[in-house]
């Protein structure tokens, strides 16, 4: 495997076209995704951007803004409106720590957790329909090698 410090060679300034570029590829497949799933969303007053963090507070249980913002790569006045409106809706619930008032605890509450009850199903389904035509071999592939993009990008970020 090549190491991420010697970046490859694959695009040339000179010969550059956007449309073939992975990162243009990847942000295609992330709009379609992001579409289909508003679509289906709707009918539970849900949008892509409010499911992200119910789902993360069903996982892993009470969490500060700071915690869902950084998992969410957004920042924390952004995660505080969206937040805002989940609150509004009783699907999540604040409560500042009385250790550190700088630190905001958010909880799923009962009414966030029933709201979640189809997202999985609908979530495969669309996730399903944009990988018609791949064996598991590929997805498998498909995965192992966005995993390395990641790393690589992280690497980049932490590096020297």
């Amino acid at each position: 495997m090549p190491h991420p410090d010697r970046p490859a060679a694959f695009y040339d300034a000179n010969k550059f076209c956007a449309e073939e570029s992975v990162g243009y590829l990847m942000k295609r497949v992330m709009l379609s995704l992001g579409q289909q799933i508003d679509k289906r969303l709707a009918a539970y007053d849900l949008t892509t951007a409010q499911w992200n963090p119910l789902m993360y507070l069903k996982k892993n249980g009470r969490s500060t803004v700071a915690e869902l913002a950084r998992w969410q790569v957004s920042d924390a006045g952004a995660m505080t409106r969206l937040l805002d409106r989940l609150e509004k809706k009783g699907l999540c619930k604040r409560e500042r720590s009385l250790e550190d008032r700088r630190v905001v605890h958010v909880e799923l509450t009962e009414e966030g957790a029933k709201a979640l009850e189809h997202v999985p199903a609908m979530l495969s389904e669309v996730l399903n329909h944009h990988l018609a035509g791949f064996d598991d071999t590929e997805l498998q592939t498909l995965v192992k090698l966005l995993r390395r993009m990641i790393a690589n990008g992280e690497h980049m970020r932490d590096g020297p």
